[in-house]
Protein backbone atom coordinates (compact mmCIF):
# COMPACT_ATOMS: atom_id res chain seq x y z
CA UNK A 1 0.00 0.00 0.00
CA UNK A 2 1.26 3.23 -1.08
CA UNK A 3 -0.78 6.90 0.63
CA UNK A 4 0.54 10.66 0.97
CA UNK A 5 -0.40 12.42 3.83
CA UNK A 6 -3.95 12.20 5.04
CA UNK A 7 -6.50 9.88 3.36
CA UNK A 8 -8.54 6.99 4.84
CA UNK A 9 -8.77 3.17 4.25
CA UNK A 10 -11.66 1.87 4.83
CA UNK A 11 -12.65 -1.91 4.90
CA UNK A 12 -15.44 -3.15 5.87
CA UNK A 13 -16.76 -6.52 6.85
CA UNK A 14 -15.46 -10.02 5.25
CA UNK A 15 -13.59 -7.89 1.82
CA UNK A 16 -11.15 -10.42 0.34
CA UNK A 17 -7.61 -8.47 -1.25
CA UNK A 18 -5.57 -11.26 -2.73
CA UNK A 19 -2.25 -10.75 -3.43
CA UNK A 20 0.11 -8.11 -5.60
CA UNK A 21 -2.84 -5.69 -5.06
CA UNK A 22 -2.08 -1.94 -4.77
CA UNK A 23 -4.28 0.65 -3.03
CA UNK A 24 -2.86 4.22 -3.73
CA UNK A 25 -3.50 7.13 -2.15
CA UNK A 26 -2.03 10.67 -2.67
CA UNK A 27 -1.81 13.52 -1.17
CA UNK A 28 -5.19 14.87 0.95
CA UNK A 29 -3.85 18.34 1.69
CA UNK A 30 -4.25 18.48 -2.64
CA UNK A 31 -7.19 16.87 -2.93
CA UNK A 32 -10.08 16.65 -0.18
CA UNK A 33 -11.56 13.75 -2.61
CA UNK A 34 -8.59 12.05 -1.65
CA UNK A 35 -9.65 7.82 -0.10
CA UNK A 36 -11.10 4.14 -0.86
CA UNK A 37 -13.60 2.56 0.79
CA UNK A 38 -14.24 -0.98 0.02
CA UNK A 39 -17.92 -2.43 0.88
CA UNK A 40 -18.45 -5.62 2.95
CA UNK A 41 -18.17 -9.16 1.02
CA UNK A 42 -16.74 -7.62 -1.98
CA UNK A 43 -13.91 -9.84 -3.49
CA UNK A 44 -10.88 -7.83 -5.22
CA UNK A 45 -8.65 -10.65 -7.18
CA UNK A 46 -4.58 -11.11 -7.85
CA UNK A 47 -2.92 -7.91 -9.42
CA UNK A 48 -5.77 -5.52 -9.14
CA UNK A 49 -4.20 -1.70 -8.84
CA UNK A 50 -7.00 0.74 -6.51
CA UNK A 51 -6.50 4.16 -7.00
CA UNK A 52 -8.03 6.55 -3.85
CA UNK A 53 -6.27 9.45 -5.52
CA UNK A 54 -9.37 11.11 -6.37
CA UNK A 55 -11.80 9.35 -4.48
CA UNK A 56 -12.68 5.12 -5.08
CA UNK A 57 -15.97 4.15 -3.76
CA UNK A 58 -16.92 0.36 -4.12
CA UNK A 59 -20.24 -1.01 -3.10
CA UNK A 60 -21.05 -4.08 -1.19
CA UNK A 61 -20.79 -7.70 -2.49
CA UNK A 62 -18.95 -6.38 -6.16
CA UNK A 63 -16.51 -8.99 -7.90
CA UNK A 64 -13.41 -7.51 -9.23
CA UNK A 65 -11.53 -9.74 -10.92
CA UNK A 66 -7.72 -10.27 -11.36
CA UNK A 67 -5.65 -7.17 -12.78
CA UNK A 68 -8.30 -4.87 -12.56
CA UNK A 69 -7.50 -0.90 -12.99
CA UNK A 70 -9.60 1.50 -11.08
CA UNK A 71 -7.67 4.89 -11.99
CA UNK A 72 -9.11 7.68 -9.93
CA UNK A 73 -6.18 10.16 -11.29
CA UNK A 74 -4.49 10.82 -14.37
CA UNK A 75 -2.37 13.79 -16.40
CA UNK A 76 -3.58 16.19 -18.06
CA UNK A 77 -2.37 15.74 -21.50
CA UNK A 78 -3.98 19.39 -23.47
CA UNK A 79 -2.72 22.39 -21.38
CA UNK A 80 0.92 23.02 -19.89
CA UNK A 81 3.92 21.46 -21.10
CA UNK A 82 5.00 18.50 -23.82
CA UNK A 83 6.48 17.04 -21.20
CA UNK A 84 2.96 14.92 -19.62
CA UNK A 85 4.84 14.18 -15.88
CA UNK A 86 5.44 18.28 -15.96
CA UNK A 87 1.29 18.37 -16.45
CA UNK A 88 -1.14 18.74 -13.66
CA UNK A 89 -2.50 15.79 -11.71
CA UNK A 90 -6.16 15.20 -12.43
CA UNK A 91 -8.46 13.67 -10.06
CA UNK A 92 -12.04 12.53 -10.27
CA UNK A 93 -14.16 10.25 -8.14
CA UNK A 94 -14.05 6.25 -9.20
CA UNK A 95 -17.82 4.64 -8.08
CA UNK A 96 -18.77 0.86 -8.30
CA UNK A 97 -22.00 0.17 -6.30
CA UNK A 98 -23.41 -2.91 -4.98
CA UNK A 99 -23.19 -5.95 -6.62
CA UNK A 100 -21.53 -5.46 -9.81
CA UNK A 101 -18.79 -7.34 -11.53
CA UNK A 102 -15.67 -5.95 -13.21
CA UNK A 103 -14.09 -8.45 -15.24
CA UNK A 104 -10.30 -9.83 -15.65
CA UNK A 105 -7.96 -6.95 -16.87
CA UNK A 106 -10.26 -4.30 -17.24
CA UNK A 107 -9.54 -0.42 -16.69
CA UNK A 108 -12.03 2.12 -14.99
CA UNK A 109 -11.03 5.45 -15.88
CA UNK A 110 -11.46 8.65 -13.54
CA UNK A 111 -15.08 9.78 -12.61
CA UNK A 112 -16.75 7.02 -14.00
CA UNK A 113 -19.69 5.14 -12.22
CA UNK A 114 -20.67 1.41 -12.83
CA UNK A 115 -24.27 0.96 -12.00
CA UNK A 116 -26.03 -1.64 -9.16
CA UNK A 117 -25.01 -5.46 -11.01
CA UNK A 118 -23.42 -4.29 -13.78
CA UNK A 119 -21.15 -6.29 -15.92
CA UNK A 120 -17.99 -4.61 -17.27
CA UNK A 121 -16.82 -7.43 -19.51
CA UNK A 122 -12.78 -8.94 -19.20
CA UNK A 123 -10.13 -6.58 -21.09
CA UNK A 124 -12.57 -3.50 -21.67
CA UNK A 125 -11.46 0.47 -21.45
CA UNK A 126 -14.45 1.74 -19.31
CA UNK A 127 -14.24 5.94 -19.57
CA UNK A 128 -18.39 6.74 -19.15
CA UNK A 129 -20.93 5.66 -16.81
CA UNK A 130 -22.02 2.05 -16.69
CA UNK A 131 -25.99 2.23 -15.74
CA UNK A 132 -27.60 -0.13 -13.40
CA UNK A 133 -27.89 -3.93 -14.70
CA UNK A 134 -25.97 -2.88 -17.84
CA UNK A 135 -23.36 -5.30 -19.31
CA UNK A 136 -20.01 -3.12 -21.21
CA UNK A 137 -17.23 -4.29 -23.11
CA UNK A 138 -15.31 -3.32 -25.74
CA UNK A 139 -12.05 -1.01 -26.06
CA UNK A 140 -13.69 1.67 -25.33
CA UNK A 141 -15.98 0.08 -23.61
CA UNK A 142 -19.96 1.00 -25.04
CA UNK A 143 -22.94 -0.77 -23.22
CA UNK A 144 -24.22 -3.90 -25.27
CA UNK A 145 -27.13 -4.73 -23.71
CA UNK A 146 -28.97 -4.88 -20.08
CA UNK A 147 -29.13 -8.37 -17.95
CA UNK A 148 -32.18 -10.26 -17.82
CA UNK A 149 -32.77 -9.13 -14.34
CA UNK A 150 -32.46 -5.53 -14.79
CA UNK A 151 -34.86 -5.75 -17.57
CA UNK A 152 -37.58 -7.27 -15.84
CA UNK A 153 -37.03 -5.12 -13.27
CA UNK A 154 -37.03 -1.96 -15.10
CA UNK A 155 -40.16 -3.12 -16.68
CA UNK A 156 -41.89 -4.02 -13.27
CA UNK A 157 -42.30 -8.02 -14.43
CA UNK A 158 -41.57 -10.17 -11.90
CA UNK A 159 -39.47 -13.66 -12.54
CA UNK A 160 -40.76 -16.78 -14.69
CA UNK A 161 -40.37 -18.61 -10.95
CA UNK A 162 -42.29 -15.83 -9.25
CA UNK A 163 -45.44 -15.93 -11.89
CA UNK A 164 -45.51 -19.54 -11.89
CA UNK A 165 -45.91 -19.64 -8.24
CA UNK A 166 -48.42 -16.75 -7.69
CA UNK A 167 -50.75 -18.58 -10.71
CA UNK A 168 -50.09 -22.10 -8.51
CA UNK A 169 -50.94 -20.47 -4.84
CA UNK A 170 -53.58 -18.34 -6.72
CA UNK A 171 -52.33 -15.05 -5.75
CA UNK A 172 -53.22 -12.29 -8.05
CA UNK A 173 -51.45 -9.51 -6.87
CA UNK A 174 -48.92 -8.17 -9.62
CA UNK A 175 -45.68 -6.39 -9.09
Amino acid sequence: MRWGAGGTVHLADEVSIYAHTRLVLGDAAATPEVGLQIGARTIVNVGCYLSGEGGLDIGEDVLIGAHVRLLSAGHAIDEGSAIIARNRITRAQVTVRDGAWIGAGATILEGVAIGRGAVVAAGAVVRSDVPDGAIAAGVPARIIRQRRWATARAEGKASWLTQCWRRLSGWSRHD
